[in-house]
């Protein structure tokens, strides 16, 4: 896994059109919200670290008209109290992204070419193909870099969400 060897699988301005044209963006959360760390207390519980600024990248993200998903494997109730906090559905606990995103997408009108998936890690490479628009974080594992057509420059946990906003408004602050 690198850190910060991000290059542009296609050009920014032509990646950028390709977000633009995305109705839905939807996040991996460990990995790409979080640092991919998580902090084991010693009753078992477990927390990990995540950027502030994502929370205004996804209120930026909103107030373009995109609508935001985070689906993720891990199972822990912390995947679900980010969500509620950055006001996202969510889907945790599953076991097949790909496919838990179809139904995701034709039970709420999105079509999957329609969609940016951002996942950094083996388990999204095959939603991550079968999306429009595959993003991976500048730390992400090498097969997944090699589907990206973005990689950010943030790495997982250091803004992602609000790199892509950012991309998406002039100066980033507003929509």
């Amino acid at each position: 896994m690198n850190k910060k060897s991000s290059s542009k699988v296609c050009s920014l301005p032509s990646a950028i059109r390709s977000l633009r044209s995305c109705k839905l963006i939807v996040f991996d959360f460990d990995g790409v919200m979080t640092d991919n760390r998580v902090l084991v207390f010693e009753d078992g519980k477990e927390a990990v670290f995540c950027n502030r600024s994502d929370g205004i990248g996804a209120d930026i993200l909103r107030k373009k008209g995109f609508s935001l998903l985070i689906l993720s494997t891990e199972t822990n109730r912390v995947v679900k109290a980010r969500a509620d906090k950055l006001q996202m559905p969510v889907l945790f606990g599953i076991k097949n992204k790909k496919e838990a995103l179809k139904k995701y997408c034709k039970d709420n009108g999105f079509d999957m070419k329609q969609a940016c998936f951002v996942g950094n890690d083996l388990n999204d490479v095959e939603v991550m193909e079968s999306v429009g628009l595959p993003v991976c974080s500048a730390d992400a594992y090498p097969e997944v870099k090699k589907i990206a057509k973005l990689i950010t420059d943030a790495c997982g946990g250091e803004g992602v969400v609000r790199e892509l906003a950012m991309h998406l408004c002039q100066d980033g602050k507003s929509a």
